[in-house]
């Protein structure tokens, strides 16, 4: 640890986004149609029927992004490339202008001293490949590699941080199983099925990385949800190792030591398929880091009603809740990363994902904007993740989400988690109280983060 109770030296200070979030102009220049342009202009499957066709703009703004990032002191930046905007249709010809935004993003990152951590795949699947069954295709696992192998070639000589997936439970439990994300399907076979391909396709993205810029550190990013049961009722116990199994599990126990939960079987039954013993190899590729992206926990107990898990969560009454109705507790990030030690092993983690949705306003007031709940929210996460580096958690950075204002998803430009604020009609580009405690945090590698947030 670094003198006053800092973080270790080289510590990494970050902020984090995913294309389809921010960049807009989706089709622009040669881009192809992704799953989530094809999902957002479907009536009724987002809020408002909000899109990201214009988003935060970042297509044509990037500079000022850039510039926002080096002007709170960061040293670090995690992004995502879109996949349709380098391979239009998913497979075939790389489209040369969509290469070389990202070829002109990285130059200028580094130039601002900021490192890149390159995302391969945000949740935007080419809609060519989506309709060609997307993630529930054994095709995919060799398209995702080919499109892995193009980026490593052409930016692996500047990036040296690389993920190839942000949080697959996410794709697979939205967009497969609850259809509330792209592609909207709703089948416990097929998500299942998709679960498998993304881990192998992690695989074999990270040899394909590999093979093509030695120098590359390659992971993977999860988000993990730790569970509490409600009570020590043995049915409360058994239904939060469920929903741990299916959540945290499913991904974390196969990457890292090579088999699925042992409840799997029993949560999904005919929905879960068999798996050659011989595809473990190429999952348990050796991984250079685990991301981690930390919100809230669960508290949970026993209920038949519903389906595969027959658990549920336990909203917990007179605690401080985000604005998408996730409970804040900094403990279980505590917990999580010293769990992660325990099950799994010394392995560098990076915070790749914390941060919360308030109801900031659509328009930054003049004197700025003083959200001093968010700024909390941050306080005592760093808090909770300083005592488990102090516990032995090896975690090397921390990124903060979000950047910007942007596109959440099926809730459309409702919900806010920026550190800077977005006026989405004219814009504007509005550093909130958040962004200045952060860059207080960054400057003094966390040496000063119990410190009251900054003036305005």
């Amino acid at each position: 640890m670094t003198p006053g109770n800092g973080f270790p030296a080289g510590f990494l200070w970050g902020a984090a986004t995913s294309a389809y979030q921010i960049e807009g102009s989706p089709l622009a220049d040669g881009a192809g149609p992704s799953n989530w342009h094809v999902f957002s202009h479907t009536p009724g499957c987002t809020h408002d029927g909000d899109t990201g066709d214009v988003a935060c703009d970042h297509y044509r703004l990037w500079r000022q992004d850039l510039d926002l990032m080096a002007g709170m002191g960061l040293n670090a930046y995690r992004f995502s490339v879109a996949w349709s905007r380098v391979q239009p249709d998913g497979r075939g010809a790389v489209n040369p202008a969509g290469l070389a935004f990202y070829d002109r993003l990285v130059d200028a990152l580094l130039e601002r001293s900021l490192a890149p951590n390159l995302t391969l795949y945000h949740w935007d699947l080419p809609a060519a490949l989506e309709e060609a069954g997307g993630w529930t295709n054994p095709e995919i696992v060799d398209r995702f590699a080919q499109y892995a192998r193009i980026l490593a070639r052409a930016l692996g000589d500047r990036v040296a941080m690389w993920s190839t997936l942000n949080e697959p439970w996410v794709v697979v439990n939205a967009g497969y199983l609850h259809g509330v994300h792209a592609p909207g399907r709703r089948d416990p076979a097929a998500a299942m099925r998709a679960a498998h391909h993304l881990l192998l396709g992690h695989g074999a993205a990270v040899r394909a990385v590999r093979d093509e810029s030695p120098r590359a550190r390659v992971g993977i990013v999860v988000n993990i949800e730790p569970k509490y049961p409600a009570s020590t009722d043995p049915a409360d116990v058994a239904a939060t190792a469920r929903a741990d199994a299916a959540m945290n599990r499913l991904y974390l126990d196969p990457l890292l030591l090579g088999r699925y939960p042992e409840e799997m079987p029993a949560i999904y039954g005919d929905a879960w398929p068999d798996h050659p013993a011989g595809d473990f190899a190429l999952i348990r590729e050796p991984l250079d880091f685990l991301g981690v992206n930390y919100y809230t926990r669960a508290v949970v107990r026993h209920d038949d009603d519903v389906p595969f898990l027959r658990a549920a969560p336990v909203p917990q009454p007179d605690v401080e809740h985000t604005d998408l109705a996730w409970e804040v507790h900094p403990a279980s990030l505590t917990r999580t990363l010293l769990w992660l030690r325990e099950r799994y092993g010394s392995i560098p983690l990076y915070i790749t994902e914390n941060g919360a949705a308030f109801p900031d306003p659509d328009t930054s007031p003049p004197e700025g904007l003083d959200d001093r709940r968010r700024v909390a929210y941050f306080r005592g996460h760093l808090r909770a993740l300083r005592e488990a580096i102090a516990h032995g958690s090896d975690v090397r950075g921390y990124f903060a989400w979000s950047l910007l204002d942007n596109f959440e998803w099926a809730c459309g430009y409702a919900k806010r988690f920026g550190i800077v604020h977005v006026d989405f009609a004219t814009q504007m580009r509005t550093p909130k109280a958040s962004a200045r405690y952060y860059a207080e945090v960054v400057r003094t590698n966390g040496a000063e983060f119990d410190a009251p947030e900054v003036p305005q």
